[in-house]
C-alpha cells in the first residue's frame, strides 16, 4: 500500500458508484451539518450585537428567533418542491439556469460558491471558538487549530462520500443528543424553579447598558441571526448522492434537518432568556460562547459539560463538510456549461470531484488566516450569498410552475413566490445592516466571480471555434519529411537513445548544442567518434552538429530561437524537436536535476506554431 492509498484510500471503480450513495441516516451528517451546527453560532451572532443593551438585550432574542424560525419553515417548503422538480441536483444554479436565464444563473452560482467558501470558514472558526471558550489558554493558537482541522476535513472528503458520512455520523448525533438533553434539562429546571432557575455555575456579569433599542439595531440582530438558515439548500444540491428513491430520501433528510434545527433554535433562545445569558465579546480575554454558558448553567462544568463542548467543537468544525460536499458538485455543474475549468468535472480516485475539494480547501485556509479564525469577523460576509441564492431559486421555481402548469401549480407557485419575497427582503436587510461591517466584500466578490465565469466561457467558445474541423485528412507525401532537432549537452546514453529514436522519424537530423559549455570541446571529439564514423562506415550521411553561441549562458532561449528561425526559413516544413529527458527512480530525485527538458518543452509550446512539434524521449534510470 502506498502513501496515497493510506491517506485517501484505494481507488474506487466507476461500477461501484452505487455503493457510495447514502441514505437518510448518513445524509443528515453529510448535508445537514452546516444547518444543524448553525444552532450553535446563529443565536451567538445575534446576541453579540445586543451586548451594548446589557441584560435588556437578552429579552429580544425570543421574538427575533421566532422570525428566523418562521423564515426557516418557508424556505423548507420551497426546497421540498425544488428537490422534486430538479432531482439532478444543482440547487439554485440549476433552477435559475432553466427558468430565469444565463445571468441570473451565474448570479446564483457566484452567490452559492461564496456561501460555501464562507460556510467552511465559519464552521471551522466557530468550532475552534467553542474549544477556546472551554480552554482559554488555547486562544493564541486559534489560527493553527483552524488550519489543522481544515486539513483533516479535506482528507476525509477526499476519501469519498461514504467514508465522510461514517466519520461524521457519531459527532453529529452526539451534538444533537447532548443539546436536546441540555434543552430538556433546562426546561425541567425552569419548571421546578417556577420560571426563575438559578445557574449551577455562576454566569459572567452582564455588560452595562451603553446604547438604546432602535429598529435599526434589531434589523442588524435579525440579519446576524439569519446565518442559522445557511446550509438549508445543501440537500437540494446533492440529490444525486442519495440512493434510490433519491427524491424521497432527500426530502426526508431535509425534513429531519429542519425539524431538529427549529427545535434547537427555539430551545436555546428560550433558555438564554430565562437564565439571563448575555453574550461576551469574541476575541477578547474571558470570552465564553453562549452554549458554553448555557450548558454550565444547566448542568455545571462536569463530565457532561466537557462532552457537550467536545461534540460542539467537532460538529462546528465538521460542518464545513456541507460545503465540501456541495461546492465540488456545484463547480461540476457550472463547468459543464463552460463557465469553470473542465477539470472541476473530473472525478478522482474515490469518485469525488477532487479539484473542487482542493480549491475550496485553499480558499478556506486563506479566509481563516486573513480573519484570524474569529467567527464574528466572518459572519458579516456570510448571509448575503446564501439568501441571494435562496431568492433566485424560489423565483426560478415560480417560473417553473408557470411553464409546466401541473395539478395545484398555483399553490406551489405561491409557496415559492412567498419564499422568494421573504428571502429577497432578507437579502436587502442583511446587505444594508452588514454592509459597513464587511458585506461589501461579498458585493464586490460576487460580480468578480461572474466576470470570471464569462471570461472562461469566452475562452472555451474561442477554442471550440478555432479547433472545430469539417475537413478530410490529407495524406502526407513521401517526400514531405520533417526536420528533426535533438538538443545535446554532452554525449550520454540519454542523448544516444534520443538520436536513435530521431533516425526513425526523418533522415534530416540536426543535433543542437549551446556553447560555451563545460562539455563543448569534448563533445566535438565524441561526436566524431560515436556518430560521424559509424554513419560513414554504414554509407549514410551523418546528422549535423550545430553549435549555438550563448554569451549570457542561457541554454533554453538559444535553442527556442533557433527552432523558431528554422521554422521561419522553411515555411513548408514541419519541425520535430526530440527532447532527451531523464526519468529518476524516486520522486525526490527530481529536485536534484535541472529539468531543462521540461522547460524547453513548455517554452516551445508557448512560443511555437502549428508546424513545430515536441516529442519527449525519456531515459529511465531504473532500466
Amino acid at each position: 500500500m502506498n502513501i496515497l492509498d493510506l491517506i485517501v484510500g484505494k481507488p474506487i471503480k466507476t461500477s461501484d458508484e452505487r455503493a457510495e450513495q447514502v441514505g437518510m441516516q448518513a445524509g443528515i451528517p453529510i448535508f445537514g451539518l452546516d444547518a444543524l451546527s448553525s444552532a450553535a453560532y446563529g443565536p451567538e451572532a445575534a446576541l453579540s450585537l445586543l451586548i451594548p443593551l446589557g441584560l435588556l438585550g437578552v429579552q429580544y432574542i425570543i421574538p427575533i428567533s421566532i422570525a428566523i424560525i418562521t423564515l426557516l419553515v418557508i424556505v423548507y417548503f420551497s426546497y421540498l418542491q425544488t428537490i422534486a422538480a430538479y432531482p439532478s441536483g444543482g440547487g439554485s444554479y440549476t433552477v435559475a439556469r432553466f427558468n430565469l436565464g444565463a445571468f441570473p444563473s451565474l448570479l446564483a452560482a457566484a452567490a452559492l460558491l461564496t456561501d460555501y467558501i464562507l460556510t467552511a470558514a465559519v464552521g471551522i472558526s466557530a468550532g475552534v471558538g467553542a474549544l477556546v471558550s472551554a480552554v482559554p489558554s488555547l486562544q493564541k493558537y486559534t489560527v493553527w487549530l483552524c488550519v489543522g482541522i481544515l486539513l483533516i476535513i479535506t482528507i476525509l472528503n477526499l476519501r469519498g462520500v461514504r467514508d465522510a458520512g461514517v466519520a461524521f455520523m457519531l459527532p453529529t448525533y452526539l451534538f444533537v443528543g447532548t443539546l436536546l438533553i441540555t434543552i430538556v434539562g433546562g426546561l425541567v429546571r425552569v419548571a421546578l424553579s417556577g420560571g426563575h432557575p438559578v445557574p449551577i455555575t455562576p454566569l459572567p456579569s452582564p455588560p452595562a447598558m451603553t446604547a438604546t433599542v432602535t429598529f435599526w439595531l434589531l434589523l442588524k440582530v435579525f440579519a446576524s441571526g439569519c446565518t442559522a438558515l445557511t446550509g438549508v439548500e445543501a440537500v437540494s444540491n446533492g440529490v444525486k448522492a442519495f440512493r434510490e428513491p433519491a427524491v424521497k430520501n432527500a426530502q426526508r433528510t431535509l425534513t429531519v434537518i429542519i425539524f431538529l434545527l427549529a427545535v434547537l433554535l427555539a430551545g436555546i433562545s428560550y433558555l438564554v432568556k430565562v437564565y439571563g445569558i448575555a453574550a461576551t465579546d469574541p476575541g477578547q480575554p474571558g470570552y465564553q460562547s453562549i452554549l458554553s454558558m448555557l450548558i454550565a448553567a444547566v448542568f455545571g462544568k462536569g463530565v457532561f459539560y466537557y462532552l457537550t463542548i467536545a461534540s460542539i467543537l467537532f460538529v462546528l468544525s465538521l460542518s464545513a463538510n456541507t460545503a465540501f460536499a456541495d461546492f465540488p458538485r456545484l463547480c461540476r455543474a457550472i463547468s459543464q456549461n463552460n463557465y469553470l475549468p473542465h477539470s472541476f468535472g473530473y472525478r478522482g480516485r474515490r469518485l469525488v470531484y477532487t479539484y473542487g475539494i482542493v480549491v475550496l480547501a485553499f480558499l478556506t485556509c486563506f479566509l481563516l488566516v486573513v480573519f484570524g479564525g474569529v467567527t464574528d469577523r466572518l459572519i458579516p460576509l456570510y448571509a448575503v450569498g446564501a439568501f441571494l441564492a435562496f431568492t433566485l431559486s424560489q423565483f426560478g421555481m415560480v417560473m417553473h410552475w408557470r411553464k409546466n402548469r401541473g395539478p395545484h401549480w398555483i399553490k406551489s407557485a405561491f409557496v415559492n413566490g412567498l419564499g422568494g419575497f421573504v428571502t429577497g427582503i432578507t437579502v436587502i436587510v442583511v446587505l444594508i445592516a452588514k454592509f459597513a461591517e464587511g458585506a461589501w466584500i461579498t458585493v464586490i466578490f460576487i460580480p468578480l466571480l461572474i466576470v470570471l465565469f464569462r471570461i472562461i466561457r469566452r475562452h472555451y467558445h474561442m477554442v471550440t471555434v478555432a479547433t472545430g474541423c469539417a475537413d478530410a485528412v490529407v495524406p502526407s507525401r513521401l517526400d514531405d519529411v520533417p526536420i528533426v532537432i535533438v538538443p545535446i549537452e554532452h554525449w550520454s546514453r540519454i542523448f544516444k537513445q534520443a538520436l536513435e529514436f530521431a533516425t526513425g522519424l526523418s533522415p534530416e537530423i540536426m543535433a543542437v548544442h549551446v556553447e560555451p559549455g563545460d562539455h563543448s570541446e569534448l563533445l566535438r571529439e565524441e561526436w566524431e567518434r560515436y556518430v560521424e564514423q559509424p554513419y560513414r562506415a554504414a554509407g549514410a550521411v551523418p546528422p549535423k552538429l550545430v553549435t549555438l553561441p550563448s554569451p549570457y549562458r542561457f541554454i533554453v532561449v538559444p535553442i527556442v530561437q533557433y527552432v523558431l528561425e528554422l521554422s521561419k526559413n522553411h515555411p513548408g516544413r514541419r519541425i520535430i524537436v526530440v527532447i532527451p529527458a531523464l526519468v529518476e527512480n524516486r520522486w525526490y530525485e527530481y529536485f536534484l536535476h535541472n529539468q531543462r527538458a521540461r522547460l524547453l518543452e513548455w517554452t516551445l509550446l508557448a512560443r511555437g506554431n502549428e508546424r513545430i512539434f515536441t516529442v519527449s524521449a525519456p531515459y529511465y534510470l531504473s532500466e
